[in-house]
């Protein structure tokens, strides 16, 4: 049995594809969210004319203005067709037993 000294981490090759080596390329990699900002988005302004503060709003492009209806969550799991009315009996019965 090695002892945990003596064991030396030796480094990867420079063709590795392991797991370890891809998610270090893949953390490396800029996040493409639609959060991020590209280039045609403008962040909001603010400057001082004439001891006022005046105020440039920001712009987003297409690609991340938001939609104007939020994202639907539920969807039809089963669908059965058209609902069966509930017809009330009005004639009494007995029960059989």
């Amino acid at each position: 049995m090695q002892k945990p000294t003596s064991y030396l981490r030796l480094p990867h090759a420079s063709d590795c594809d392991c797991s370890v080596c891809w998610s270090k390329a893949a953390m490396a990699q800029p996040a493409l969210s639609r959060s991020t900002p590209c280039d045609q988005c403008r962040p909001a302004s603010y400057l001082l004319v004439d001891g006022r503060w005046q105020v440039t709003p920001r712009s987003n492009c297409a690609k991340h203005t938001p939609p104007a209806r939020p994202p639907k969550y539920w969807s039809v799991v089963l669908d059965t067709g058209r609902p069966t009315p509930y017809v009330p009996i009005h004639e009494p019965f007995d029960l059989v037993g």
